[in-house]
């Protein structure tokens, strides 16, 4: 009733602008400020599954859209080395003073050996820079590039892989990059499409930027092989592109932190590709809400690091200034540890061998119930995100039938699924899928 009664008040997209235009002249004729033509914006998709989640009051409920880690209880999970490195921070009683503008540098140092290797000769030449987590360390590199990178004649254009993180768009064109694609995934095998990725790469203009996930890819679960790592290696050489590595899940994928790194170590190895680096801890060490990253950018000299540094610095202080301690303090303490970085390696570890038990229950049961249909993918994908293959209309159903939640495109978050409740998501896939 109610909405009927509105109905013949609401005001056409004309109409609407209209009176905007006369509520802001009107305004601005008194002289004073008006939002009056500011409109709605559309809500975040992952939070508004987890809204329509929270206000499911059926017991059997599940949100699997939410990429955080989870307990085989559903719980949040603390690792216990993070526990311990806070309760020596807190021992030491130290000062609140400003960090400089980079950060903290026993954190920084840590971090990129942790990226770049204990050994690797880039180190004497990383500009890095302290970060608000990895959606900071892409911010601050979106803006390094768009100021100072070169190779492009026109405006820079960051190629994103089809698909990619929903965030990567609006931070490198809110750092006033043009935005374009390259193919990546292949629906039809739910995998790599490498020899489209190739081509795109080879037909892309010369020295374009291409952001590369180096593991977990967010939010296929694809990631290239070796082999193939080295083929795309080969072609970004050639065509003399610039990579610009995301690496938000070093050590959380495959349960090794060295092995998760190795796509971005061969690209540095080769000394023939400019690289810059995103990376987060918010994932791999449960820092969240601390906010923990870097960003840094592989020079080609100690003199040359020092000029990068030194922009660096200048684009961060206008953005926050510096960066918050707490965080980086207790990752520097669990990577200059040499016992609380061995604990908390086994704890990433941990967190991912639940992941992989999980794909792999899930994939069991769905062939156990009999689906004609290949789920081979769940368990060939990696890291904390799953490409389902489930299509819009059947991620709705399942969301109205079994009360699951997660996003349109059927990608789920694997850290969502525990021994309690896989075969009911499993039951629930099938549900949708078998007809």
């Amino acid at each position: 009733m109610l909405a009927t009664m509105l109905t013949p008040l609401a005001r056409t997209p004309a109409r609407r602008s209209a009176h905007a235009s006369a509520a802001a002249a009107a305004a601005a004729v008194r002289g004073v400020a008006t939002w009056a033509g500011v409109q709605m914006g559309p809500p975040d998709a992952i939070l508004g599954i987890t809204e329509a989640f929270k206000r499911d009051a059926d017991a059997r409920k599940m949100n699997v859209g939410v990429g955080a880690y989870r307990d085989d209880g559903g719980k949040p999970f603390v690792l216990s080395s993070v526990r311990k490195a806070e309760a020596a921070i807190l021992a030491r009683r130290h000062d609140k003073e400003y960090l400089p503008i980079t950060g903290l540098p026993a954190f920084t140092k840590a971090a990129g050996e942790l990226a770049y290797g204990d050994a690797s000769p880039a180190l004497g030449r990383l500009a890095v820079t302290q970060s608000i987590s990895g959606t900071g360390a892409l911010r601050i590199g979106g803006a390094f590039l768009q100021r100072f990178y070169t190779s492009q004649q026109q405006q820079p254009t960051v190629y994103l892989p089809d698909p990619t993180w929903g965030n990567h768009g609006a931070v490198f064109r809110d750092s006033g990059l043009a935005v374009a694609k390259y193919r990546y995934f292949d629906a039809a095998t739910n995998g790599l499409n490498l020899a489209a990725m190739l081509e795109d790469l080879r037909a892309i203009p010369r020295g374009s930027i291409v952001l590369l996930h180096a593991c977990a890819h967010n939010p296929t679960g694809v990631d290239p092989t070796a082999a193939q790592w080295a083929e795309i290696r080969t072609v970004m050489a050639e065509r003399g592109h610039l990579a610009f590595f995301d690496m938000a899940y070093q050590g959380f994928a495959s349960g090794d932190a060295d092995r998760d790194a190795a796509a971005l170590r061969s690209f540095v190895a080769g000394g023939d590709i400019p690289v810059v680096l995103s990376q987060s801890f918010a994932k791999n060490m449960g820092l969240y809400a601390e906010r923990v990253g870097t960003f840094s950018v592989v020079a080609g000299d100690a003199a040359e690091r020092d000029r990068l540094l030194s922009q660096i610095k200048i684009l961060v202080r206008p953005l926050y200034s510096n960066p918050p301690v707490y965080g980086a303090r207790i990752a520097a303490e669990v990577l200059n540890s040499p016992e609380l970085r061995a604990e908390w390696l086994g704890e990433v570890s941990m967190m991912a061998g639940r992941i992989i038990d999980m794909r792999r229950a899930l994939r069991a049961r769905l062939e156990a119930l009999g689906s004609k249909l290949s789920w081979s993918h769940i368990t060939d994908q990696i890291g904390m995100f799953c490409y389902t293959g489930l299509k819009p209309e059947q991620v709705d159903r399942i969301a109205r039938d079994f009360h699951v939640y997660m996003t349109r495109d059927g990608r789920i978050s694997i850290a969502g699924i525990s021994s309690s409740n896989v075969n009911y998501l499993a039951d629930s896939i099938h549900a949708v899928t078998k007809d």
